[in-house]
């Protein structure tokens, strides 16, 4: 050991900024934009579960324009402040899930263009090749706009599952979303009612209201439950906390309401994760019940376990 008396030490540290002055000054360094986080991977008993950001993009206009269009401007900004959440700007997160249970590569939804699901499974460690089964869990541009890419199918070797109730409804209209990127994969196509299974663990749960047909799936392995619940709630705070709030997008806003209730107060009882696909990336968490509406909490390290 190498003891040093005061005066030495004192003479070192007044040595020290002219020792600084010598060196040269360092250059800024430069700012960095984005995260660059876009998986979250965790098991689900014997599933290996994914979550992709697909894309996230802020909305400049006013979000009671999408949410809580039946509260006052008053109630709304109350709870937005509560939340910490401007009521002049928003962010939305656009979530697909791939579900490997060792049998089938699953994706659910496809986001709003090809190259965007092609860039999440590469970030995953997956190609569009590699997807055997596609589910739609409804038909909002959002959900089937990586379904073709320079209209040819962007998934090569997958076969389609998707709810009749849904696929109905938009084969009856006059949509070009449904006509450009659904239409040419119905011959591939398997369609589900209520409580069928996609595959072995997989099964339709109805939560219409969203659009005709939306449908939920119960993911189940072992002992494990997780619900991909789609655009049930499109926001954790003005729309899963506040189910009744109308939301524009919901087709049908009491059939709406109705299913958040419903399908929120399972996974509370339950005490079962969901992901949301309009949900804060990753996209995961759990419910719970709280005064006359819903609390959502986001999974922090429970799935790891």
């Amino acid at each position: 050991m190498t003891l040093m008396t005061r005066r030495a030490a004192l003479t070192a540290t007044a040595a020290l900024p002219l020792a600084a002055a010598a060196l040269p000054a360092a250059a800024a360094a430069p700012k960095q934009t984005g995260s660059g986080q876009n998986i979250r991977r965790f098991t689900l008993g014997d599933m290996e579960v994914t979550t992709l950001l697909a894309n996230t993009l802020t909305n400049p206009n006013d979000p009671q324009g999408i949410f809580g269009m039946n509260v006052s401007p008053e109630t709304f900004a109350e709870v937005s402040e509560e939340a910490f959440l401007p009521t002049d700007v928003s962010q939305f997160f656009f979530t697909p899930t791939l579900v490997n249970t060792g049998e089938n590569l699953i994706l659910f939804d496809t986001g709003q263009q090809g190259a965007h699901i092609t860039n999440a499974l590469t970030a995953a460690g997956y190609s569009p090749d590699d997807i055997d089964t596609v589910i739609i869990t409804h038909m909002h541009g959002d959900h089937i706009g990586g379904l073709m890419t320079d209209g040819a199918p962007t998934f090569a070797n997958a076969s389609y599952v998707t709810g009749q109730a849904e696929f109905d409804a938009w084969a009856s209209g006059d949509n070009e979303g449904f006509a450009n990127n659904v239409a040419p994969l119905a011959e591939k196509m398997t369609f589900l009612s209520d409580g069928q299974d996609a595959a072995p663990g997989i099964t339709a749960m109805a939560a219409f209201g969203h659009t005709p047909g939306h449908m939920t799936y119960r993911l189940s392995s072992g002992d494990k439950s997780l619900l991909v619940a789609a655009d049930l709630a499109n926001h954790y705070v003005w729309s899963l906390a506040h189910p009744d709030w109308e939301v524009r997008f919901d087709m049908d806003k009491e059939a709406a309401a109705a299913s958040r209730r419903s399908v929120l107060s399972m996974l509370a009882a339950e005490r079962m994760p969901m992901i949301g696909y309009h949900m804060p990336f990753p996209a995961v968490g759990f419910v719970e019940t709280r005064g006359d509406g819903f609390h959502w909490v986001p999974e922090s390290y429970q799935l790891m376990l």
